[in-house]
């Protein structure tokens, strides 16, 4: 019988499937996973999970995949993870289930490690992650499992793939594409699905909301888990979780509080692979986005100042001031694509701002073409503007911007609009390489985009940090 209510759904789970759905979330804010469950087999559009490591999202899937196949006849799925290892997991899990008494019969022969098809005509299949396979598909239901994990060109061609179709039984089968995984970056893929527009619904839990039913085993006075349960595994819970109290308890105390709560709590994305994790909205971010250009937003006798990263396909140029105290404010960003140098040099003369006293630049813009003869820094100059650049490691530029983030002692000493919205997100986002074998940072910062403002920034907090007399290059 088809469920008509999650009530409904809840119990067919259990009695035919065997599966103890959790059906009430506990930490503040999250989902219960039955409520994914319910979304998907119930009609939902695009959603996304957000879940914790070992949570279940994979084998809730494989659930929801199971309930579509079953009571959808003819409907095509296709699972769509960030590797085909990840695809062929969730597969799995879907022929485990097949493998119910309840269930076996439902079958069209014997499922293979890629492809289960039943008798009424539903196909699942997973796939490799790659254009070819995204665009050689028209399914139903997309599933792609550890989206962060995905190439960005995959993802968007993904967003194309789905078809809505009518089911043998006359029911609508609407086109849609689930996103589940965890969340390991900031601004990465998953960041800006479940904070972006779209329409998707967002379901969101954390080892707290799977938690097996606590027994007089655990005491929860001085028990690690307290600041995620808080008491509530030992009420009202039904007797299986997805994760064992033993278990949770043993992942707690070999890991590190960030990956803790970034991975297991599903709090935030982790910071640890940050090129600047020192930068903090609410610390470093004055002003208001929509707020209008006026020079006497600075503070009197500050002199203008601009840091500029060259580049055709993306340059970034900062209108900032600094003051008297030395505190250096971001007052605009601009960021253009495949103009000249020219338009650059207009677009510091002509601005609102005030003309600058220098502009501090990528010390590379001293090479002169080979056409013209004449360099980046060269035809800034003929415009009549006054230019600095040094030439310092890009660490070394990259601790003097974090002492004026956090210093040791003393108050941040730098500052950004909130209409710079374009710098405050590569600051958040700019990132070092992970050695793929063990995932640590390399050291060596991505260069993915957020590299352009956050290079123009450091160019100019490296000569605010020099005067004319030392500088040799200042034109």
């Amino acid at each position: 019988m088809r469920p008509r209510t999650p009530a409904q759904l809840h119990a067919w789970l259990a009695l035919v499937a065997g599966v103890d759905a959790q059906d009430e979330a506990m930490d503040e804010g999250s989902s219960a996973p039955l409520g994914y469950v319910a979304h998907a087999f119930f009609g939902g559009g695009d959603s996304v999970v957000w879940a914790c490591r070992g949570g279940g999202k994979t084998f809730y899937a494989a659930c929801a995949t199971m309930l579509d196949a079953l009571f959808k006849p003819g409907i095509e799925v296709r699972i769509l993870g960030g590797s085909l290892e990840q695809s062929l997991r969730m597969q799995a899990h879907l022929r485990g289930l097949f493998e119910r008494p309840a269930l076996r019969s439902a079958l069209d022969g014997r499922p293979t490690e890629r492809r289960v098809r039943l008798a009424n005509g539903s196909v699942v299949e997973a796939l490799a992650q790659s254009h070819t396979s995204v665009r050689g598909c028209r399914p139903q239901v997309l599933r792609c499992d550890e989206a962060e994990l995905f190439d960005p060109e995959v993802w968007k061609a993904a967003q194309l793939a789905t078809r809505s179709r009518v089911c043998a039984d006359g029911r609508v089968a609407r086109g849609r594409v689930e996103a589940l995984s965890t969340m390991h970056r900031a601004h990465g893929l998953m960041s800006s699905l479940v904070g972006g527009k779209g329409g998707r619904t967002v379901f969101r839990w954390g080892v707290a909301d799977v938690l097996e039913r606590c027994d007089d085993r655990y005491a929860c006075d001085g028990c690690a888990l307290a600041p995620e349960c808080a008491g509530r595994a030992k009420l009202g819970r039904g007797s299986r979780g997805h994760i064992t109290i033993a278990d949770a308890l043993a992942l707690k105390a070999r890991t590190d509080h960030a990956t803790w709560e970034s991975e297991m709590r599903c709090r935030r994305p982790r910071r640890d692979d940050l090129v600047l994790p020192e930068f903090d909205r609410a610390v470093h971010v004055f002003g208001e986005a929509p707020e209008a250009r006026d020079p006497a937003q600075a503070p009197p006798g500050a002199r203008w100042l601009v840091g500029m990263d060259f580049g055709f396909r993306v340059s970034v140029m900062l209108f900032a001031c600094i003051d008297g105290e030395g505190v250096l404010r971001v007052m605009e960003e601009r960021i253009a694509r495949e103009e000249t140098i020219g338009a650059h040099a207009s677009a510091v003369l002509e601005s609102v701002w005030p003309r600058p006293e220098w502009m501090g630049v990528d010390p590379a813009g001293a090479q002169r073409s080979s056409h013209s003869g004449l360099s980046d820094i060269g035809a800034l100059r003929r415009a009549g503007l006054r230019v600095r650049w040094r030439r310092t490691g890009v660490e070394e530029g990259l601790r003097m911007v974090r002492a004026r983030l956090r210093p040791a002692s003393g108050a941040p000493s730098l500052f950004v609009h909130a209409r710079c919205r374009g710098l405050i997100e590569a600051l958040e986002s700019y990132r070092y390489a992970t050695d793929p074998r063990t995932g640590a940072p390399t050291g060596k910062p991505v260069k993915d985009g957020a590299d352009h403002a956050a290079d123009a920034l450091r160019y100019l907090v490296v000569n605010a940090e020099i005067g004319p007399a030392v500088c040799t290059n200042y034109l």
